[in-house]
């Protein structure tokens, strides 16, 4: 599935504010096919290993914190040249930089509580899907 896939989390803000079916519209409307999907929370050791990649970066605590603070949906996508198109459609991580019509536009507080996760590369995808998702958890139609 390499290059086809991507994995997103709509993150605790846009879950909290009720944006999950629009979000999922959006995905849905862009083209996308969800291949795997589930609302779940993230415990602290979750979020700690899934961004495990920043956590000697300043933002790594209040990320962690962040991410366990309410229920996120996780899914993987489906489309050719996923990762690059799920990202225009997700937008710029600063809202307020988002361009019109993305996610991150239309339902992001801030640049800490952006609304969505996107993976940033094939492998990354590849890792991330396989976090939250066992293999016969994977559907296709």
């Amino acid at each position: 599935m390499a290059g086809k896939i991507t994995l997103t989390m709509i993150k605790p803000d846009a879950v909290r504010n009720g944006h999950i079916g629009n979000i999922l519209a959006d995905i849905n409307n862009a083209g996308f096919k969800i291949k795997a999907m589930k609302l779940t929370q993230l415990s602290t050791a979750d979020a700690e290993s899934f961004y495990s990649v920043h956590k000697e970066r300043p933002f790594f605590r209040d990320l962690v914190d962040f991410m366990t603070s309410g229920p996120i949906v996780a899914a993987v996508l489906e489309k050719d040249n996923a990762i690059e198109d799920f990202r225009k459609l997700i937008g710029a991580t600063n809202p307020p930089e988002a361009a019109e019509g993305t996610i991150r536009k239309k339902y992001a507080v801030s640049i800490d509580a952006n609304a969505i996760h996107g993976s940033d590369s094939d492998e990354n995808a590849q890792i991330e899907a396989a976090f939250h998702f066992a293999g016969r958890d994977f559907y296709n139609y």
